[in-house]
């Protein structure tokens, strides 16, 4: 991605704190799965340029929805962890199709990096 000197943050929350910040920050009622908040845009970028933002995922968001799908909760941590890192970058799935599409295509990308890397780490 180009940002070898990059950091974030990552916070793991349960439903009902990832629910408050849901609704506080962009007033939608209800928990979600990942939030990402950039900090690579307004008026304090200058005082930690390395400084991507936070990624907040809730736990029981991606247990269950892992279950659902029939995948392990950590492999769909991952992809929820890549997906708000996607955000942080500035990638956008809810503007336009086309944004969804390129979204989507990195993020499919980036996971199979990390699955080749992993499998190799694993001999």
């Amino acid at each position: 991605m180009d940002c070898p000197e990059a950091e974030l943050s990552i916070v793991i929350v349960d439903d009902a704190e990832i629910a408050e910040l849901n609704q506080h920050y962009l007033q939608r009622s209800g928990p979600t799965n990942v939030l990402a908040f950039p900090m690579q845009e307004g008026e304090f970028v200058e005082i930690s340029p390395h400084l991507l933002g936070d990624v907040v995922i809730s736990a029981d968001t991606a247990a269950a929805e892992g279950r659902e799908a029939g995948i392990p909760m950590v492999e769909h941590f991952i992809a929820l962890l890549v997906h708000g890192i996607l955000h942080l970058l500035g990638y956008d799935h809810e503007a336009d199709q086309a944004g969804a599409r390129e979204m989507d295509a990195k993020s499919r990308e980036l996971l199979a990096l990390l699955e080749s890397r992993a499998l190799r780490a694993a001999r």
